[in-house]
């Protein structure tokens, strides 16, 4: 488990007295793509990991999913590819309890090799800029991110697709969902148990296992905190371990946002409140009603805007069909999964704002990012959202009067992030567009090449 050092310099020194057996580190940064890029070190260069950082390609913090840069914001190509320098970050040194030989890893803060300043396309740092924000006027966000996964099989069908893993008593893949069934979470338990134990050991706090609606797939929730990215690194981490722990069993997972046409699509399903600094929650108080309401009328404005930070591909939007419990327009309301904005169950500290938006491939930075931006925009206008949608189908309704609509496509939900006035205010055009033109790129390089579908279309 992570050590509370001393002092940071001997944080690794600690460690090595708890984990003698450890051969290799794994030191990484995060991605606008939620991929973690990095380096392994042998374990007896830890002392100049601690002390000199790590380097490697500053661009990495805007590769796509497949580690390519596509020269967005000329960082990787005409800038000559410079190395940015990577320190740990204090607590994040744990043991993979599945790698095959004895590995820790820790994350790491990516600084200017020059300057020391922090990338200012680091997500981590749009995030940290965007709380600050907040925290300059007296308000402190609480989130807790919600991951849905699919467990496959780790061979691919005879068309290259993906079936849902096997079960140990039937050696077969499951055949019918059960949502919320305790059968299905017991068919896994192994997967299941390892889970949580990898958790216990990074200090991740995930929390409940349910079995959704899908042929084998699972949400994992994780607790809330008062550190909006420690919160989104725990996010990104918990995917990591998911995906290490199911390939050590010999399944795979996925967080595509819809794998399988006739099953549900996976989200990123974020909870937020506001605090004081005395850690009291404004949403549940009768003074800070107010700040409720402007922020659920500030996610309604900028979710139009937002849309490509939330569905980062094309899988994504297939995901945003009716009847899936998927939002496909601006609407609120109390306890109704339909809606994109959901106040679940909870009053007083409880009481706080779901924004089910978010595909799981999303990153969940950039996602917190923008979902604590537009609260904070409608607080700053004193915005006054829709009536909620209580115990009707938000899907089957126009869209609130006055948003803007969703686009249907991600291509068009690009050229809105492009073209954001709102958002803009919050996170440095200058990253939407480097982010735009980083999507655009992999958009172009999936399609380089006619498939066989486009042959069975048009030959």
């Amino acid at each position: 488990m992570a050590f509370e050092a001393k002092a940071p310099h001997t944080e690794w020194e600690e460690f090595l007295r708890g984990h003698p057996e450890t051969r290799f580190i794994d030191t990484f940064m995060i991605g606008a793509s939620s991929q973690v890029y990095g380096k392994r070190e042998p374990a007896k260069d830890l002392d100049r990991v601690f002390s000199s950082g790590v380097t490697f390609s500053a661009c990495a913090a805007l590769l796509d999913v497949h580690g390519h840069g596509h020269n967005a914001a000329g960082l990787g190509s005409t800038d000559g590819d410079p190395d940015a320098v990577g320190y740990p970050i204090p607590g994040t040194l744990v043991p993979v309890p599945w790698a095959s030989s004895p590995t820790a890893q820790c994350l790491l803060d990516m600084r200017d090799a020059k300057t020391n300043e922090p990338l200012w396309f680091d997500p981590r740092k749009i995030l940290s800029d965007v709380v600050a924000g907040l925290h300059a006027q007296g308000l402190y966000p609480v989130v807790a991110c919600e991951l849905e996964f699919y467990l496959i099989d780790s061979e691919r069908t005879e068309k290259g697709g993906i079936r849902p893993s096997r079960l140990k008593r039937t050696a077969a893949p499951p055949h019918s969902p059960q949502n919320l069934g305790l059968d299905a979470v017991e068919d896994y338990a192994d997967f299941v148990s390892a889970i949580e134990h990898a958790a216990a050991l990074q200090n991740i706090p995930a929390t409940t296992a349910v079995a959704e609606y899908g042929l084998g797939q699972f949400e994992i929730n994780l607790q809330h905190g008062n550190d909006p990215v420690l919160a989104a690194d725990q996010a990104v981490l918990l995917k990591r371990l998911i995906r290490g722990v199911a390939r050590s069993q010999g399944h795979d997972a996925t967080f595509m946002g819809k794998p399988y046409m006739d099953q549900p699509g996976s989200g990123l399903h974020v909870h937020v409140s506001l605090c004081d600094k005395a850690g009291r929650n404004l949403f549940g108080s009768k003074e800070g009603e107010p700040l409720f309401y402007h922020a659920i009328a500030g996610m309604q404005a900028m979710l139009a805007e937002s849309l490509a930070l939330f569905a980062p591909n094309i899988a994504s939007f297939r995901r945003f069909k009716p009847h899936n419990f998927v939002p496909v327009n601006a609407h609120w309301g109390h306890n109704n999964r339909s809606v994109a904005l959901r106040v679940p169950l909870g009053e007083g500290q409880a009481k706080r704002i779901e924004n089910r938006a978010s595909s799981a491939d999303a990153s969940p930075h950039l996602a917190v990012a923008a979902i604590l931006s537009a609260l904070h925009y409608g607080i700053q206008h004193r915005l006054t959202p829709t009536p909620p949608v209580d115990l009707k189908r938000a899907d089957e309704m126009a869209p609130p009067p006055g948003a803007t609509k969703m686009a249907k496509h991600f291509l068009a939900a690009l050229d809105d992030l492009a073209k954001a006035k709102k958002l803009a205010g919050f996170i440095p055009a200058r990253f939407l567009k480097a982010y735009c033109e980083m999507k655009i790129g992999e958009y172009n390089e999936l399609f380089a090449e006619p498939s066989e579908r486009e042959f069975n279309y048009y030959l």
